[in-house]
Parts: C-alpha cells; structure tokens; sequence
C-alpha cells in the first residue's frame, strides 16, 4: 500500500514538476530559501529576510488583483494596514491570544474588502487607482480622529509576539542566542505563510476561475457578451486579495511588536508596483522574485557589499533607482518572465511510459500536452 502510494507520488512529481523546467527550477529555489539559515546569517540578515517573506505574500496578492483582472489599485496598503490595526485592537481591547487575533482580522479585511470593492469597481483605470489610493489616505486619517482607540501617532504598542522569546530561554543559551532562535522560528513561520499563499494563488489564477480572470482583463465587454457574471469575479479577486494583504499585516505587527499609522503609508502601495514591474506582472512568482531582487540590493548590497554612508543617502537612492531601471530595460516584461520563457525552451515531453499510468487521465481531463496525447492514442490502437 505505502509503496504503491510512493510510486505514483515519484510518478506524478517527474510528470507535474521535473519534466516542467520552470516548476522544477521553482522546486530548487525553494529548496534553497528554506536552508537558508542552515549558512547562519547574521541577525540583522535573518531579520530582512523574514521582512521578505511578509512583502513577498503582500505583493503576490496585488498581482492577482492587478496582473489577472486589470484592476489598478494604488492603495492596497489600506488592507495591509487594516489587517495590522484590526488584530491590535483585538488584543488591546478584548485580550484575545493572537492566534485567534489574526483569523478573525482576516475576516475582518475579507469583510471590508468586499463592501468597498463595489464602489470601487465602479469605475477604472486612472480613476479606480485613485479612488483606491483615497480609501488608503482616509483609513489613515481616521487614526486621528479616534486617537483614544488608535493611540494616532503612538499606534498600539506592546502586541505579544507570535513566538514569545521565554520559549527559546534555557540554561546555557545567551540573551543573544535566543532572540536569534526567535527570529529564525519567524522566518520558518513566515516561508511557510508565503509558499501556502503563492500555491493558493497559483491555483486560482490557473483554474477555471484564472481563466475567466484573464478573460476580463483581455476584454471585460465580450466576457459579458459570454455570459459571464463580470462584477462578481471582479470582486471575488478584490476580496481574495485584500485577504492575503491583510495577512500580511497581521504578520508583521506581530513581528515588530507595534502597529501605527505607517501601515497606511503611500510607500506600501507603491512597492508593488515598483517590484511587480521589476519581476513580471500578471505572474504571481514575478512580485516575489522582483522582492526579494529589491531587498537585496536595498538592504544588503547597498549595505554590506557597497557600504554606502548614510550621509550620502541620496547617492544610493540615485544609484538604487539606476539600477532597477536597467533591470527593467534589459528585461521590460520582469524578470520572472524572462527566466520562465527561457526555461519553456527547454522544457520536452517524456515518454509515456515514464510519466506513469495516471497521467493519461490527468492530460485527458485538462487538454493539454497533446503531443502525447496522441502518441497515447496511437499505442492504444495497436
């Protein structure tokens, strides 16, 4: 029985990720991301790279709203900041474990989410993008008004962290071992959070439900002529989107122990665009390559390799912004895009045999692969 069940696991991961290059090269980098503390970064490296994972899940959720359905957003750090805010005052206020904290602020922005995106899909291009980036600057202003619950510019201090440092103190380990324990623990926590959240939306965005996605983004008038119920798909990917930006959220107020009006920060909106651009839109892996790209140069090549003063800041910045325009020149449709169409070159049909017996059925029920669909037919009749 175990044998039988490994054999077909062995079968369907040669068919599904080894014979499919970009997959397979997808597999090894994230191999290679989850041993990374096995090289024993320093504490300031650990602590950017968890940082990374939190940005990574916020970006890959601005492209499925953006890449698939064309919808502009210039405030997608409304939900990020709501998400932060929404499990701070949970705790602050009704003393709630974090653990139950975050799902229900995730409820919370699905929720909001879904009763903005009517009005805001009401209009598009530029006009959305606005309307979008006003909703971010009045949940910022909001903070203000209700300084008694939001503390305004204070935010809400002291948030319990998800992996307490009393679990990694024990005798014979240093203050600073254990604080590096605790960071390590985040940012298994977190890789863990991102490669979940980028198969979700990989399933999605190559499902049935992708498809008409795209089909809106192409040409919303002739979906509607299809039959297709445009609003409502508009607004599941609005919804399912401010759901993982709102996550984010919640992982990193939890991560720094605060939550204040930087949540809400035009930068936050901003930085997809910027490393969706830099990676490939339309992708989901795009924004998490043009991520971590952006990280390291900003926060270790300019830092470490460089060491760029910080009384010449403007320096970096110009060089910071040469470089990513170079970037984008040599490659104009991301970087993710340029690998995968390189890797598609590679990529060739095994042979049946090899593929295992249940692949005929999983390229019989999804259309594809129709070389080998007939090199199946043709067997059969003989």
């Amino acid at each position: 029985m175990v044998t039988t069940y490994l054999r077909r696991a062995y079968s369907s991961f040669l068919a599904h990720v080894v014979d499919i290059p970009p997959r397979l090269l997808a597999f090894i980098l994230i191999l290679l991301w989850a041993s990374v503390p096995v090289f024993k970064p320093d504490g300031y490296t650990l602590t950017i790279l968890v940082s990374t994972n939190i940005w990574a899940i916020f970006v890959a959720s601005w492209d499925l709203l953006v890449g698939f359905t064309g919808q502009m957003s210039l405030g997608h750090a409304l939900f990020y900041g709501i998400g932060g805010y929404s499990t701070a005052l949970l705790f602050k206020y009704f003393q709630l474990p974090v653990w139950i904290t975050i799902p229900l602020s995730v409820v919370v922005v699905f929720s909001f989410a879904i009763i903005l995106s009517y009005p805001a899909l009401r209009v598009k291009g530029p006009y959305l993008a606005m309307t979008t980036m006003a909703f971010a600057l009045i949940a910022s202003s909001v903070l203000y008004i209700f300084p008694e619950i939001t503390g305004a510019d204070s935010g809400v201090r002291k948030l319990p962290l998800l992996f307490p440092l009393k679990l990694f103190r024990r005798e014979g380990i240093s203050a600073l071992e254990s604080v590096y324990q605790q960071t390590l623990a985040y940012y298994y926590f977190t890789f863990i959070s991102l490669v979940i959240t980028l198969l979700i939306l990989y399933k999605v965005t190559h499902s049935k439900t992708g498809i008409v996605l795209v089909s809106v983004l192409d040409d919303e008038l002739a979906s509607k002529a299809s039959g297709i119920n445009v609003d409502k798909f508009k607004v599941m990917a609005f919804a399912l989107s401010a759901l993982f930006a709102g996550y984010a959220g919640c992982l990193q107020v939890h991560f720094v122990s605060f939550a204040d009006p930087g949540l809400f920060a035009l930068t936050f909106s901003f930085l997809p665009v910027i490393v969706t651009i830099l990676g490939g839109i339309g992708t989901i892996y795009g924004p998490v390559i043009g991520v971590f790209v952006y990280q390291i140069l900003n926060e270790i090549f300019f830092r470490k390799v460089i060491k760029i003063p910080l009384e010449i800041y403007q320096a970096k910045l110009l060089i910071f912004i040469a470089v990513i325009l170079i970037l984008v020149i040599k490659w104009p449709r991301g970087i993710g895009r340029f690998i995968t169409d390189k890797l598609k070159d590679l990529e060739e049909a095994r042979d049946i045999d090899e593929r295992g017996p249940r692949i005929w059925k999983t390229y019989k029920k999804k259309g594809k692969k129709i070389g080998v669909i007939a090199r199946v037919r043709a067997r059969l009749k003989k």
